[in-house]
């Protein structure tokens, strides 16, 4: 294995491992800082020591236990060094303990334990999303910003602020016991759902799916279903499955965006369909109906459909409709809007997005944007679609939805020469 070589396996393995390592890191170290800067180091050591033979057979566990030997080694090194770190680094690693770390289910816990310690009530509401979306998802401040449409100083001051709560608070690292998990679930439900999201559609960069974030939120959608069955957690789990079940199909061999109408569906993932359409199904059974389990409802609705023309967009209208009441959102609109113009044509599509843009959020939304101009482009408005795609473009962080405006763009260019 080439130096090249080398670089790019233990780059997978930080995109794959990282976020794992660090959620662990914190629960040993129980200091968010202390662990980012343990989890770099650890990685550092592994560019200096791993070769193509030393690789890990469990390179997570080899890069828990070098991360917690640096952070002790820092601790110690410091020049003000006293008992109270003494006994700090002691708690830390008693001596004599091994550098071997189990890959045991209380560390496979460990992620679903940073998402409930950065959900905890104790932390100010505005930074809780913010700070998983960092810690959990591993977005770079600016990304975050460009996600919720605001400063980036602001994301930064956020997850200070939340980060000295928990230390000052002593916000216990943990999933809480079954009384306290239904008060909590609603944030934590809304935060795997963020990292589902990134995973599905990458908020930036050159590629549109983050396999490894979306797996990860599957994974936490089963594990929080067991250890809470409800309703709104079983409507979760189906979104997730049913919208990753599309994964193959969303990209051609090109690395170029499929729309949902364009994908071959013999590429979807059946046996995930399935599963989600269960899961779906005795969501939608429940006693209570919510938010989640109607987003699934709507999922099922284009997984049931064989071809995109067997797509009951009538029905899809009602589901948005119903979502709407239930969980009122502009993004939600804008969803049901593609719904309405398959029903009754891309006219009235355009009503509703106008109404949209003058909201300054969803002005600042590349998509909100790219749907009206693909509804002005349908009725044949050239200029007008071509100056919303433009406005799209310019708003828009993701390369492969970037290569497709300009598709778009080129498609309108050639139709003006005819």
């Amino acid at each position: 294995m080439t130096p090249v070589s080398l670089n790019r396996t233990i780059d997978g393995i930080y995109r794959s491992h990282s976020r794992r390592v660090l959620a662990t890191l914190i629960r040993l170290l129980g200091d968010f800082d202390r662990a980012e800067e343990a989890l770099h180091d650890a990685f550092a050591a592994a560019a200096q020591q791993w070769t193509d033979e030393t690789i890990p057979a469990n390179p997570y566990a080899w890069l828990v236990s070098a991360g917690r030997f640096r952070a002790i080694d820092h601790i110690r090194r410091r020049t003000r060094f006293d008992a109270a770190q003494a006994d700090i680094a002691d708690s830390l690693y008693p001596e004599g303990e091994t550098m071997e770390t189990s890959d045991s289910e209380e560390i496979e816990d460990d992620m679903l334990r940073l998402i409930f310690t950065c959900c905890h009530p104790l932390v100010p509401a505005e930074a809780r999303t913010a700070m998983a979306l960092r810690e959990v998802c591993g977005l770079t401040t600016e990304e975050i910003a460009h996600a919720f449409l605001i400063p980036a100083p602001t994301v930064a001051q956020r997850i200070v602020r939340a980060k000295n709560r928990i230390r000052t608070a002593h916000i216990p690292y943990e999933v809480p016991g079954k009384p306290e998990l239904p008060k909590r679930l609603a944030q934590v439900l809304h935060v795997i759902y963020l990292v589902f999201n990134e995973g599905y559609s990458a908020s930036s960069g050159s590629a549109i799916v983050r396999a490894d974030l979306a797996a990860e939120a599957i994974r936490l959608g089963r594990l929080l279903l067991q250890l809470l069955p409800d309703s709104e957690v079983e409507g979760l789990l189906a979104i997730m499955l049913l919208q990753d079940s599309r994964r193959l199909a969303r990209i051609d061999q090109s690395g170029d965006l499929v729309l949902l109408a364009d994908q071959d569906r013999a590429l979807w993932d059946h046996d995930q369909i399935r599963e989600g359409l269960t899961l779906s199904a005795s969501a939608m059974a429940a006693e209570s109906v919510g938010g989640y389990a109607l987003q699934a409802a709507i999922a099922a609705e284009h997984a049931r459909a064989a071809t995109a023309d067997d797509t009951d967009w009538r029905q899809l209208v009602t589901l948005y409709d119903l979502l709407l009441t239930a969980s009122p959102s502009p993004v939600i609109e804008l969803n049901r809007a593609v719904a309405v113009s398959m029903c009754d044509g891309p006219a009235a599509a355009v009503s509703i997005v106008d109404r949209l843009l003058q909201e300054e959020r969803m002005a600042r939304y590349h998509l909100t944007h790219a749907a009206k101009a693909d509804f002005l482009r349908q009725l044949g408005r050239h200029d007008e679609a071509r100056q919303s795609y433009e406005t799209a473009l310019s708003l828009c962080q993701q390369g492969p939805e970037q290569a497709f405006l300009r598709k778009r763009l080129s498609e309108l260019d050639e139709a003006a020469e005819r």
